[in-house]
């Protein structure tokens, strides 16, 4: 066995307006992105219809891959976790010690993969299959029931539980394996190191890299798309203006154009700004005020919500939940001709394929902040920290706030106060019904504020990890155009594809481009399983396995 390959000599140029980026990946991944923009502005209708044809193409022929995909992330990670062989490699040197507490390792996990979708589904998930579900499709229970809510939360934690942090920790694993274990550049092809070798300094590391940056961008514009929906509806309930909401063709309410643009104006302007500071003062002051809020609004429904019922759906949830993950990961309904057999598909293709492949599509992003902070960690210990406790945070967060507004929904006292409005606009309502005027506008303006640091923090996040895979794995360029040519580009995103179709566009253009980097994940979990069997073959025979500055660099 020869030692690992420790060196990945990608090509940055020296000096310049892209001085120390790699310019094949950054020009082809702005100019992609900007094609994006400028089809979907100037053809609003062509790029409607030729997103939703692709769409469709994607839900009914990869509706498989994106199932399996995923059920393969899952169980690849219980395996090297809970394998001795795999389970006790550090990532970093032999003997190197974790860099962060495993206090302040769990709270940045946690604010990592949570935030806006905590806010936004928190309560719309678990309300949404109160109403509908596969169990209510196939006629098991009755939608709105009482014996809806128990296969209503095996849903919400599916999406949300170990499927989806098992494909966050795949990414993140791979990244920080061969980066701190090979002193290779902590960036995307890093990953796949083991299968194609050096050839990744070339056209193939560039193409791995530049469908990295495009999902991170359509990932993010995902979460930024909700919570600009939620920031609106949030405005207006705190009386901000009748002229952030529209009437739609089916004659719900909308956030109107003006309304969208001051959104990403105000949201995209601060993460510009907290971007261009790098990681000091204003992304740390934004981070522990939204740490600070998101615990003070779980206190309050904690203690003044539906605590009872709320500790009953979270157990019971937890054991219905696993006991049905074995089955629940590898189902996939097709659209078989038959009624039920189309719903099937339509809900899976509208829930689970959706959320796997937004997952999938940010796991750039959180993959490489969680491979950053876990340096020095077993594979067993970062597995498992990065699966369970982020799992838990949001199951308690489901239990509370969704099952305070099932409660009084179930109880009658809501009066479909919660279920008639939209899903960017029912945790208001959950808090209208909870409280009086005044309070609810206090807790109101708390979610706004709440909603908007998290905002300006995925967004600015998102921007210098895109500069960071741009540069070949290195944080230290700053380049101040790039970052606002990013950040410009983030609220052009969210905003062209928010008129052109709503959220539904922005849905339909990140499940898109999402799958060609699912493939390259799948690659990541085979290039680790080769990684750790020859890592094991090298420590047997007594020959080197991690790669530091003072090593000589051979060929694997």
């Amino acid at each position: 066995m020869k030692p690992p390959l420790g060196e990945l000599d990608i090509p940055v140029s020296e000096s310049g307006f892209y001085a120390g980026f790699s310019k094949n990946v950054a020009v082809s991944a702005k100019l992609l992105v900007t094609a994006l923009i400028v089809w979907a502005v100037a053809f609003p209708e062509s790029a409607s219809s030729a997103l939703g044809s692709l769409n469709t193409l994607i839900l009914g022929v990869f509706n498989y891959w994106y199932i399996y995909a995923v059920a393969f992330f899952l169980i690849l990670c219980l395996v090297m976790a809970l394998l001795p062989v795999s389970g006790r490699l550090r990532l970093g040197l032999d003997g190197e010690k974790p860099e962060f507490s495993n206090f302040s390792w769990f709270s940045m996990m946690f604010s990592a993969g949570i935030g806006i979708g905590m806010l936004t589904f928190a309560t719309a998930e678990p309300i949404y299959h109160f109403q509908n579900n596969p169990n209510v499709i196939m006629g098991e229970v009755v939608g709105t029931s009482a014996e809806a809510v128990r296969s209503a939360y095996i849903w919400s934690f599916a999406h949300w539980g170990l499927s989806a942090w098992g494909a966050y920790a795949i990414a993140g694993l791979a990244f920080a394996y061969f980066s701190y274990r090979r002193n290779l550049p902590l960036t995307v092809r890093t990953a796949l190191i083991p299968l194609f070798g050096k050839s990744l300094s070339g056209p193939l590391g560039h193409l791995v890299d530049i469908v990295s940056v495009v999902a991170i961008v359509l990932g993010i514009a995902q979460t930024l798309g909700f919570g600009v929906e939620q920031f609106v509806a949030g405005l207006a309930r705190i009386g901000v203006g009748d002229w952030l909401l529209v009437t739609d063709g089916n004659g719900g309410q909308k956030a109107s154009f003006a309304a969208i643009l001051f959104a990403l104006l105000v949201i995209v302007g601060a993460s510009t700004l907290s971007a261009l500071s790098g990681v000091g003062r204003g992304i740390k002051w934004l981070s522990n005020l939204n740490m600070g809020l998101s615990f003070f609004l779980l206190a309050f429904f904690l203690i003044f919500g539906s605590t009872m019922f709320a500790l009953e759906v979270f157990f019971v949830g937890i054991w219905d939940y696993l006991l049905a993950l074995p089955e629940i990961s590898f189902t996939v309904w097709s659209d078989d001709g038959t009624e039920k057999g189309a719903a099937l598909a339509g809900w899976q293709g509208g829930w689970t394929v959706f959320y796997w492949a937004w997952w999938i599509a940010v796991t750039p992003f959180v993959g490489l902040f969680l491979a950053r902070i876990s340096r020095g960690r077993t594979v067993r210990e970062f597995i498992l920290g990065a699966m369970i406790i982020p799992s838990i945070m949001c199951f308690i967060w489901f239990a509370f706030i969704g099952g305070t507004a099932i409660d009084l929904e179930l109880s009658g006292t809501a009066e479909n106060a919660i279920l008639g409005v939209g899903i960017s606009d029912q945790l208001y309502a959950t808090l209208a019904v909870l409280l009086s005027d005044g309070l609810t506008w206090v807790f109101s303006v708390i979610v706004v504020v709440l909603l908007l640091t998290y905002l300006v923090t995925s967004a600015d996040s998102a921007v210098l990890i895109i500069n960071t895979i741009n540069a070949a794995g290195d944080d230290g360029p700053k380049a101040r155009p790039h970052i606002i040519f990013w950040g410009i580009v983030l609220a052009l995103v969210v905003g062209a594809l928010l008129v052109v179709g709503g959220l539904k566009a922005i849905q339909t253009a990140m499940v898109i481009a999402a799958l060609p980097f699912s493939f390259a994940m799948v690659l990541m979990g085979f290039a680790l399983i080769k990684a750790i069997i020859n890592d094991s073959r090298r420590n047997a025979a007594g020959v080197a396995s991690t790669v530091d500055d003072e090593d000589p660099l051979p060929a694997e």
